[in-house]
């Protein structure tokens, strides 16, 4: 296994500081940099982040879900109480819709697929998350292949859960771990990348005030 990263190696992007798709009365919708948290770590040396960038312009701007640190795309705050609460509810209750495009080892033969396998925490090895069929909480995740290489496919990918590193436990269980991903790749597909190979594409829900189902997108940086 690769070593846990640790505090010091926290270097969060500067360019751009804060890249913004959207913005009103009500959203701030960004395409968050890989390398850069969306809320505060625990640590003192953690607080850099989307949400502390963003409140430097908007002070009100609250995070309305996650993304982890080495996954880049599509993230939405909100700027008010109100809009908060109909964003969060979205999120709980499944309204909104995600997509996720990635690089993974290796070449997918199908073209698509289902991937359902329950997952759970590896209490050993914190943070990384395993595949537990007695104990785990269940996972759904659906891909697509876009493009094959010569020794990887691009792959377009919806989770229809959201569990902890979801993607990357899925993709690597079914023998495809995301290139450069720094906790499940090993060898040559995490060499093969300077950053984890993962980006939300796709974002999509209900606009709290004028009640549009509205899709934002970032364009892949890889």
């Amino acid at each position: 296994m690769p070593a846990m990263p640790t505090l010091t190696d926290y270097f969060p992007p500067m360019e751009p500081y804060l890249d913004v798709l959207h913005v009103d009365d009500d959203i701030l919708v960004v395409n968050k940099q890989s390398g850069l948290l969306s809320v505060p770590g625990k640590d003192t040396s953690l607080w850099d982040c989307v949400e502390h960038r963003a409140r430097q312009t908007w002070p009100t701007a609250g995070m309305c879900h996650r993304l982890d640190k080495d996954t880049s795309g599509v993230l939405v705050l909100a700027l008010n109480k109100r809009a908060h609460g109909r964003i969060g509810s979205q999120f709980e209750h499944r309204k909104t819709t995600k997509s996720y495009i990635a690089r993974v080892a290796g070449i997918i033969e199908a073209d698509s697929g289902l991937i359902d396998l329950p997952l759970a925490t590896d209490w050993l090895n914190k943070p990384r998350q395993r595949v537990d069929r007695d104990n785990g909480r269940s996972s759904q995740t659906e891909w697509h292949v876009i493009e094959r290489e010569q020794n990887a496919t691009r792959v377009r990918l919806v989770p229809l859960t959201g569990r902890t590193h979801q993607l990357r436990v899925h993709m690597k269980a079914i023998g495809h771990v995301i290139l450069g991903d720094a906790f499940y790749a090993e060898g040559e597909a995490l060499a093969a990348a300077d950053r984890l190979q993962l980006h939300a594409a796709e974002l999509g829900f209900t606009h709290p005030t004028t009640e549009v189902f509205t899709t934002f997108v970032a364009p892949t940086p890889f």
